[in-house]
């Protein structure tokens, strides 16, 4: 994958994280099943688990530990109110940038 579709891909994963989120609490592996059970982007814990710490350092998610019956502890994440203005605010531009390239591709189609 080029660069232009990396960093591409890398916000659509982020924007899809936080969807996840917003429909409730959730632990990292869980988040990682759910992306690519929905929207198979393919991706792994190497790419969510970075973006789980980034967003919690920033303040956009809460975490918590619970013990898990299957082996060790698991951090459980959820929006912040923060988090939640992210994601509302990042949703504007995707359906923003969307709905242009939806015009713009169909017009060059129509030709």
């Amino acid at each position: 994958m080029n660069s232009w579709g990396t960093e591409l891909r890398r916000g659509l994963v982020e924007l899809c994280v936080l969807a996840i989120l917003k429909r409730g609490e959730s632990y990292g592996y869980g988040i990682v099943e759910q992306l690519n059970a929905e929207v198979d982007l393919g991706v792994g814990e190497s790419t969510v688990y970075p973006i789980l710490a980034r967003l919690n350092r920033t303040g956009l998610l809460s975490r918590r530990k619970m013990a898990s019956a299957t082996g060790p502890p698991r951090c459980y994440f959820r929006l912040t109110k923060a988090g939640t203005r992210r994601f509302e605010e990042l949703m504007g531009q995707w359906e923003s940038l969307n709905s242009c390239v939806q015009r713009l591709t169909q017009k060059g189609s129509e030709q």
